[in-house]
């Protein structure tokens, strides 16, 4: 499923139109984003927890070269799936 398919889908199960669909979709995307930049967790009882995370510095090698390269620390993006969601897909 593509963000549009997501759109029609919300328009439908909320008997709202498209335009409002995705807007507010856009609105929840950018929420989440801004939670994430400011390092806060959200979490959505019944479907999951997004949380940043920290990927520590380590050590790659360059495939085309084979030199050893440095891969400096990041902090990423990370969902952990709730037990709601977890159970209607099983």
């Amino acid at each position: 499923m593509n963000k549009s398919e997501l759109i029609d889908a919300i328009a439908k199960n909320a008997d709202i139109s498209k335009a409002a669909a995705g807007k507010a979709l856009d609105a929840t995307i950018d929420s989440v984003k801004q939670a994430l930049k400011q390092e806060d967790t959200v979490t959505l009882v019944g479907f999951g927890t997004f949380y940043v995370g920290d990927r520590a510095a380590r050590t790659g090698r360059n495939p085309r070269t084979g030199k050893n390269i440095k891969i400096n620390a990041a902090k990423v993006p990370k969902f952990r799936a709730g037990k709601g969601l977890k159970d209607s897909v099983n």
